[in-house]
């Protein structure tokens, strides 16, 4: 984790999307971890941006890491193609109107890291019938559908309790299961998802402001987090 115990995945959402490619090496050479692409189709959210096309595409850039955010209504639909795009991880939500678990099944199947997203006023509870294939869970501290919105503070509770719902199968190799927070993470957010232990923070617009300088940005992000993560065990090791 480069010295960091939480990760970032840069959200190009708000990027110059006329020179995607750039803007993408530009995020990893400032030192984001992975890349997150946030797929829209204009149903399950009023926005639309890009799919699996653009996607495989950009994998030209390189291997790192490329985490997909599909929210999209029909997932189970396209999955395939996502699959072929080179998608390292495909989170896709628990809130869509259709089977979750064969699509769940397909990634995992295809050995990528599957995920569910759940929205600021979905309980965690929802994930309970899929907790077994499960390698993801995504926090959404905005409700989803835009970027460079304030970070909803109530929603990111969620993040500590969210350790708890993974769980292996019996034999399975123990999967790479990580927490993510998604929507309004910043220099002012960072700490409190830190304290909560989350393992990936998506940060987007912060990014990609007019003049910023992306490297000491994100270089700030995880100094916050693992600050947060820090006080975290100190209060614990006072309890004990």
């Amino acid at each position: 984790m480069a010295g960091h115990r939480a990760l970032v995945s840069a959200s190009i959402l708000d990027c110059d999307l006329s020179n995607l490619s750039s803007e993408c090496l530009r995020a990893l050479e400032g030192g984001s971890d992975r890349i997150h692409l946030d797929v829209m189709d204009g149903h399950f959210v009023p926005n639309i941006t890009f799919g699996p096309g653009i996607i495989k595409r950009l994998r030209a850039i390189g291997s790192q890491p490329f985490d997909a955010h599909l929210m999209i209504s029909e997932p189970g639909r396209y999955m395939d193609q996502f699959i072929d795009a080179g998608c390292t991880s495909i989170t896709f939500h628990v809130e869509v109107e259709e089977p979750i678990e064969p699509t769940l099944l397909k990634i995992r199947k295809a050995g990528r890291l599957a995920g569910l997203a759940i929205k600021p006023a979905t309980p965690l509870s929802a994930l309970d019938p899929y907790r077994d294939l499960l390698d993801i869970v995504m926090v959404m501290t905005v409700e989803p559908g835009f970027g460079g919105q304030k970070f909803m503070a109530d929603a990111a509770t969620k993040i500590d309790p969210a350790h708890a719902v993974f769980r292996d199968r019996p034999g399975e190799t123990p999967s790479a299961r990580e927490v993510h927070v998604d929507g309004g993470v910043n220099r002012d957010s960072a700490e409190y998802c830190g304290s909560l232990g989350v393992d990936v923070m998506v940060v987007g617009s912060t990014l990609w402001k007019k003049g910023q300088d992306i490297s000491s940005e994100i270089r700030l992000i995880k100094q916050l987090a693992d600050q947060g993560y820090r006080g975290r065990r100190r209060i614990a090791g006072e309890v004990e």
